[in-house]
């Protein structure tokens, strides 16, 4: 039996069923809009938002490796990779890169030129500390976390606050060990 070769975000991203683009960026805004008028608080809104992310990110890469045929990742700089140039593509439709590696391989940038999420978005002065997409770091530690890497994801740049991109700060804290529930040699 001939090997299975992973996906493409392109050929994963043109075989998935979608929704509008414009609902979903909408949806979104109102959701982010609700947030803002519920707790008041801009630092409760971005945590919330982180959480909303993380609660996704948990589910979400179950039908990445189910659609992407992804085998497993030798280290973080190829999850990273995998994470910008299939992940990205295949559930927003854009492609971001990967840069900024330290020295120790355990940090890294991942950098989207485009970002659907804030199409017809300005934030208005009251709101110069929300981290608008704060979802997307939320869904990258979710996803990691079930692939049992234990990680801090920040924002760095945001074009929504003057930046030339959007920028997340991607940190390996630790690699937790995968365990099993029984032993395979009893």
């Amino acid at each position: 039996m001939a090997p299975v070769i992973p996906r493409s975000g392109d050929a994963i991203f043109a075989s998935v069923e979608r929704v509008n683009a414009e609902l979903f960026t909408l949806t979104y805004g109102a959701i982010v809009r609700q947030l803002l008028t519920d707790l008041e608080e801009v630092e409760e809104v971005n945590k919330q938002l982180d959480q909303m992310g993380y609660n996704i990110g948990i589910r979400l890469v179950d039908e990445f490796l189910a659609k992407s045929n992804v085998s497993r990742c030798i280290d973080f700089k190829e999850t990273a990779e995998v994470i910008a140039k299939v992940g990205f593509k295949m559930f927003l439709g854009v492609t971001a890169s990967v840069s900024n590696w330290d020295a120790d391989g355990t940090c890294c940038s991942i950098i989207l030129e485009d970002n659907p999420l804030v199409d017809f978005v300005e934030l208005p002065d009251t709101c110069q500390g929300l981290y608008y997409c704060n979802v997307l770091s939320g869904v990258i530690r979710g996803a990691l976390e079930m692939v049992s890497m234990k990680t801090e994801v920040t924002w760095v740049r945001d074009m929504l606050r003057g930046d030339d991109a959007f920028e997340l700060q991607v940190k390996l804290l630790k690699q937790v060990p995968e365990e099993y529930p029984y032993k395979d040699d009893e």
